[in-house]
């Protein structure tokens, strides 16, 4: 029993020990960006040696991709709360989606202008989802232009999945607007709204 607490002890250690790190990365990611966040910086927020961090992840990239899984979490949580509640016809419940992913990624602008650079890369980066991996998002996209053959909006022959990889493709691409200090999340959702307006109009029926 006294070895059972011990070994529970230490679990919970070790994960309040990750949890540390995790915030104090992601904060520093979304305050300086990803290349300029040391670990020993990361490290000294979380009030944690160096060692530890290595102890737990494999390196700044794994950290970046941790972050960046436990972010979805939060995001897809929203959106599952989203989804039944979608009305309208096919543009609008695409465009609602991806409003909700802009006003949850510009909370936190910079942290997600790093991932879209850090997964950029010349040398892919373990730990780091390849953007366009997100595989919820993709099915996500595809169940609403499914259904949209159902309805009588979408051509029958319409090539889904490429419709999809255009639509996440625009998503990432309008970030290159962050660096202007005049952009709004209300300016990047418009440009959405414009942009999947003009791809539907390759699968839409005429």
């Amino acid at each position: 029993m006294i070895g059972g607490l011990g070994v529970g002890l230490r679990e919970k250690r070790k994960q309040a020990t990750r949890e540390r790190v995790l915030e104090a990365a992601r904060d520093l990611f979304d305050e300086v960006g990803y290349e300029a966040a040391a670990i020993r910086d990361i490290a000294k927020r979380a009030g944690v040696s160096v060692g530890s961090v290595f102890t737990t992840f494999g390196g700044k990239a794994d950290l970046l991709g941790a972050v960046m899984s436990d972010r979805l979490e939060g995001l897809y949580a929203e959106l599952d709360r989203l989804i039944p509640h979608l009305r309208g016809g096919v543009v609008d419940r695409l465009r609602s989606i991806m409003a909700v992913h802009y006003g949850f990624e510009t909370r936190r602008l910079r942290l997600f202008v790093s991932y879209i650079c850090a997964s950029y890369g010349w040398a892919a980066e373990r730990g780091v989802t390849p953007l366009g991996g997100n595989a919820r998002l993709k099915q996500m996209l595809g169940d609403v232009l499914r259904e949209g053959i159902e309805r009588d909006e979408v051509r029958v022959d319409a090539d889904i999945e490429s419709c999809a990889d255009a639509i996440v493709a625009a998503y990432v691409w309008n970030y290159r607007r962050a660096c202007e200090p005049s952009v709004t999340t209300e300016d990047l959702i418009a440009l959405m709204d414009r942009q999947i307006g003009v791809l539907f109009q390759g699968v839409c029926k005429p």
